[in-house]
């Protein structure tokens, strides 16, 4: 993509907006950034840009005036939205951050999609690759954007591991992994898109520029096209695929490869997480020998199932990661005694009815938080008690006066954070601070 001398519009001053920016402005582009917001966060972030001789407009100043050669969208924007409509009617060529860094990428890609499992899957096979001296970089939507890796060094890295979301993949053209994995697909971003259709469009996107000297790697459970790369399976419950759950233990091909109860990651979800990652690894030649042990020493992120406490015999379960429905469901599928969910936040138009056989059976009380607190207690009426809370902490008051000891509170929302935390990590670190603080006020029996 040669931008010397272009005026390009980048819209978002998000991480990835602020990196894009920089990688075109490297390459001799004017760059102008534009975001609605003014919050002290970004007026700094604005600053900064701007020492670097990037210009900068946001809150009432970011509208479009001029004509110019590209607007790169930040994944964070809808193409439909006001703000990219007053580019697109000027009939500006719109793009996206990932094809942007993909045209200067000098390296082969591993992209992971899904709805679930996205973040954890990127991250077994940077460690599984790095162990084997396949040296490479876990990002894209994981935290560090891919524009930021292809501005530096390229020559440290012999591939990149990129975790990619339905909102990137809606922008590209050109974006080719060598490996790309499709984890599965349950209804999310529907605040977003009309229904699941479109939304399994923008992902299947993945596999759309690939040939046949590529690997697709895909969950047999999901019906998906024929596609163009060589295709490895993957199924945890029951499907037929190249890798299977076969008793108590991992299987390829028929053949018992790993024992379950050898990794640290529980559930068969992640057991699904973890034959992605070995796919992977035998679509770039590695041997189970040189794969499977970061796999089995691997521990899992924060905010994905930990214990943040244990307060007079109560265990406090961090969930934060989970963002839509079928992630709530996992989470009460992995073995916890009697549960005292709290749930909700953003509304993203989810149907929480689905999972009520499962909170009927797994859940004692469930208290409810944010936006979707009244359609969820609706969904779930006559399955199970539901209270509502006003904040994350006194819901977390609340179960702590509910619960017993060998009982668990298990905090899984199921909807997204933007309502009332700045996302799901800020979300995850309030809710394990107050259930901590419970130690300092509630009398542990001795």
């Amino acid at each position: 993509m040669d931008v010397t001398e272009k005026s390009i519009a980048v819209l978002g001053l998000g991480r990835s907006g602020a990196s894009v920016a920089r990688l075109l402005s490297s390459q001799g582009a004017h760059v102008s950034v534009f975001d609605s917001g003014e919050s002290a966060g970004l007026q700094r972030h604005a600053a900064e840009l701007r020492r670097e001789g990037i210009n900068v407009l946001i809150g009432a100043n970011a509208r479009c005036t001029q004509d110019y050669s590209l607007a790169v969208v930040s994944p964070g924007i809808d193409l439909a939205s006001p703000f990219a409509n007053q580019f697109s009617e000027r009939q500006i060529p719109l793009s996206g951050e990932l094809e942007v860094a993909w045209s200067y990428c000098e390296k082969p890609v591993i992209a992971i999609t899904g709805t679930n499992g996205k973040t954890t899957t990127t991250e077994l096979i940077t460690a599984m690759l790095n162990h084997a001296g396949q040296r490479t970089v876990a990002c894209g939507n994981i935290g560090l954007p891919f524009s930021e890796v292809v501005a530096g060094n390229q020559d440290v890295y012999d591939c990149f591991t990129l975790e990619v979301s339905s909102f990137q993949l809606e922008t590209i053209e050109t974006f080719r992994p060598r490996v790309a994995l499709w984890l599965n697909l349950t209804p999310d971003h529907l605040d977003r898109y009309p229904s699941i259709s479109e939304y399994r469009a923008a992902k299947l996107r993945i596999f759309e520029n690939q040939t046949s000297a590529d690997w697709a790697i895909c969950n047999s459970a999901d019906d998906l096209p024929d596609l163009h790369g060589k295709r490895i399976t993957f199924n945890a419950y029951g499907g037929d695929a190249d890798f299977q759950v076969q008793g108590q233990s991992i299987t390829c091909a028929g053949r018992a490869i790993a024992k379950l109860e050898s990794f640290r990651l529980q559930g068969l979800h992640n057991a699904e997480n973890i034959m992605a990652a070995l796919a992977t690894g035998k679509a770039l030649g590695l041997t189970f020998a040189d794969a499977l042990p970061p796999l089995q020493s691997y521990q899992p992120s924060p905010h994905r199932c930990e214990l943040a406490a244990t307060v007079d015999g109560v265990q406090y379960i961090n969930d934060s990661k989970a963002t839509n429905v079928d992630a709530l469901a996992k989470a009460l599928t992995l073995g916890h005694a009697r549960v005292i969910l709290i749930a909700g936040g953003k509304d993203k138009g989810f149907n929480f009815s689905e999972i009520r056989p499962l909170v009927g059976r797994k859940v004692s009380t469930a208290i409810l938080i944010g936006e979707m607190a009244g359609r969820i207690r609706a969904d779930w009426d006559g399955a199970v008690p539901c209270r509502m809370a006003a904040t994350l902490q006194e819901a977390v008051e609340l179960a702590s006066e509910l619960a017993h000891p060998g009982d668990t509170v298990l905090f899984s929302p199921g909807t997204s954070s933007f309502d009332m935390f700045r996302d799901y990590a800020d979300r995850g670190e309030q809710f394990r601070l107050a259930a901590k603080n419970l130690s300092n006020t509630t009398a542990i029996p001795s």
